[in-house]
């Protein structure tokens, strides 16, 4: 059974779930109905962060345009650019025993592309979650559904998975930002 978790809860994955080792992060999401002109377009992306807080170099992120981090251990499992449908709207693969050891976090962020253009952001978007399947068993054993109302964000960082005393955690952010994913890649060490 999923542990549903509330902004700022953080839960052990790897102590509580031994043996865990291939997890899909699946983030979803619903846009309001609106009389735009432009389809939505969200993006999915993980940054693999040293102790700093940081990128160690522009390949620990992992996005539409790098879909595979050189370790194997993150993947992204590609742009889905209208997000209709049921359940997950992007996934992200993470093999926990691939992780390099300089990695202590993993954020996942989405973000909207071309949000100014299009004049959207994340007040219009509804039902966004987070979810940890282990791929193992293909059971969900964290969910984190986005409640807060984000009306001029345009950038989220939704989840981080982190290391605690050689264990796998899991901390439910949902914090908002200006500035898309060019904001994104700044505070984290990505050149733009």
């Amino acid at each position: 059974m999923a542990v549903n978790l509330r902004k700022g809860q953080k839960v052990d994955l790897t102590k509580t779930n031994p043996g865990l080792k291939k997890i899909t992060v699946g983030l979803g999401w619903d846009v309001n109905r609106y009389d735009g002109g432009a389809e939505f377009d969200l993006d999915a992306s993980a940054f693999l962060l040293a102790a700093n807080g940081r990128v160690a170099s522009d390949s620990d992120f992992v996005f539409y345009g790098n879909t595979s981090h050189a370790s194997g251990a993150v993947e992204h499992a590609g742009d889905n650019r209208t997000g209709e449908g049921e359940g997950d709207d992007e996934q992200i693969f993470v093999d926990l025993s691939l992780v390099p050891a300089n990695v202590e976090k993993i954020a996942f962020t989405v973000t909207i592309y071309e949000a100014v253009e299009r004049r959207q952001n994340f007040g219009q978007v509804s039902n966004a979650f987070v979810r940890i399947v282990d791929d193992a068993s293909g059971e969900e054993i964290v969910r984190y559904d986005l409640e807060e109302d984000f009306s001029i964000e345009t950038a989220l960082v939704v989840g981080e998975l982190y290391r605690h005393n050689g264990e796998w955690k899991f901390n439910a952010i949902g914090s908002g930002y200006q500035g898309g994913l060019e904001a994104l890649c700044r505070a984290y060490g990505v050149n733009v």
